[in-house]
């Protein structure tokens, strides 16, 4: 009897030391793949959900997550449509697990292909920077600038760095 019973609390022994095992290597792994997320993906994961952002100016924006991309994301609120570059977000609230990793299309599509995009559609914009907020019309894209024209049949527009932009949005 005393031999079954050693026997049994060796097998239970080496089940709870094979369970922590097992346990310490799932433990190390969901670490692994948390130090691998990309804030963009957290906030791709949230797409069809409320979201607000706090952006570098202190200005605080919420909307619906409609896409995003790892360089922006497009919120939605009613009609408004805000774009902002990720480099603006300070903190976002609330994420959620990671999403799935973007596509090549997804990956390459910079900010300048959404401006372009509401350039083409002759849509009225404000676009905040870290020095002021303007309203006008897009009239051109460049790779690191935007042309803001301010009203209609006014023939100077104003160059702003797509480095200062911290939001634009639909009016």
């Amino acid at each position: 009897m005393r031999w079954e019973a050693l026997f049994e609390d060796l097998e239970g022994q080496l089940s709870a030391a094979e369970r922590a095992q097992d346990d310490a290597l799932v433990a190390e792994l969901t670490e692994a793949e948390v130090g691998t997320t990309a804030f963009a993906d957290r906030i791709r994961a949230r797409r069809g959900h409320e979201v607000r952002f706090r952006l570098r100016t202190g200005e605080d924006v919420a909307g619906v997550v409609l896409d995003a991309a790892p360089q922006w994301v497009l919120l939605g609120e009613a009609d408004r449509r805000t774009l902002c570059p990720l480099t603006s977000v300070q903190a976002a609230w609330p994420l959620g697990p990671v999403a799935p990793e973007p596509g090549a299309v997804e990956r390459r599509l910079g900010m300048s292909h959404v401006l372009r995009a509401l350039a083409r559609e002759g849509a009225r914009v404000r676009v905040a920077c870290e020095g002021g907020s303007y309203t006008g019309w897009l009239t051109r894209v460049g790779a690191d600038h935007v042309d803001l024209r301010s009203a209609a049949g006014e023939p100077v527009s104003l160059t702003l760095a797509l480095r200062s932009v911290v939001l634009v949005s639909t009016v």
